[in-house]
C-alpha cells in the first residue's frame, strides 16, 4: 500500500511511519519544514493535500498544532477531506479524546477534573470530529486515542470501541499499530474508532 503521512515527525506520526514501513508499505512522511527523506506539505492546503495524495492510497494524518492554534486542526480536516475526495484515496485522521464517552456516561472533556489547558484542543478537536461526521464525499476514518497516550511497548494488544471509552491509555507504539491494522482491514469507514487498554 502506498501511504502519504502528514505530521509524520511528531510522536504519534513517528511511529506510524515505522509500523507502516516495518508492514512493507510504501510510506511518504510529509513535514511542514523541510526534512530530511520527507515531502514538504501542510495538510490545511488542499492543494498541497492533492499534490501528495495523488499516487497514494491511503493518506494519514497525525499533526498535532502548538498551543494557541488549536483551530489547525479544523482546518488540516477540511483541507485533508477536499483533498482526498479528489484524489480518491482514504483517509484515517488522529484526533483526540474530548469525545468519547466515559464508563460514567459523561464525556472525557465533562469528567471532574479536566484540565482547564486542555479546553482549547479538547474543543479544537470536537469540531475536527464533526467536520468528518458531516462529510459524505470523502473515505474517511477518524482515530481517538484514549486520555493518556504515551511512548512505551508495542504489545500488538488493546480493545477497540466506537464512541465509548475502552481504557483510559495506551501507547503510541501501539495506537500505530491499531491504525495500521485499521489501513489494511477498514472496518470504521465514515465513523470514528476508539483503542485502549
Amino acid at each position: 500500500m502506498r501511504i502519504t503521512v502528514f505530521g509524520a515527525f511528531g510522536s504519534v506520526g513517528r511511529r506510524v511511519v515505522e509500523e507502516a514501513r516495518r508492514r512493507g508499505h510504501e510510506v511518504t512522511p510529509v513535514s511542514r519544514k523541510p526534512a530530511a527523506g520527507a515531502e514538504v506539505g501542510d495538510a490545511r492546503v488542499v492543494a498541497d493535500v492533492v499534490r501528495l495524495s495523488a499516487d497514494s492510497d491511503l493518506v494519514i494524518s497525525a499533526t498535532r498544532p502548538v498551543d494557541g492554534q488549536e483551530d489547525q486542526l479544523v482546518e488540516a480536516a477540511r483541507a485533508l477531506l477536499a483533498g482526498v475526495t479528489r484524489t480518491g484515496a482514504r483517509l484515517v485522521l488522529v484526533g483526540g479524546a474530548a469525545t468519547l464517552v466515559t464508563p460514567e456516561g459523561h464525556t472525557v472533556e465533562q469528567a471532574p477534573g479536566f484540565p482547564d489547558e486542555l479546553k482549547p484542543i479538547a474543543r479544537a478537536c470536537a469540531e475536527q470530529l464533526a467536520v468528518c461526521l458531516a462529510d459524505r464525499a470523502a473515505d474517511w476514518t477518524y482515530l481517538s486515542p484514549p486520555s493518556l497516550l504515551e511512548p512505551g511497548e508495542r504489545t500488538g494488544v488493546f480493545r477497540v470501541g466506537r464512541d465509548e471509552q475502552v481504557g483510559s491509555t495506551i501507547s503510541v507504539e501501539d495506537l500505530a499499530v491499531a491504525l495500521l491494522d485499521e489501513a489494511e482491514t477498514p472496518r470504521h469507514r465514515g465513523v470514528r474508532f476508539t483503542v485502549g487498554y
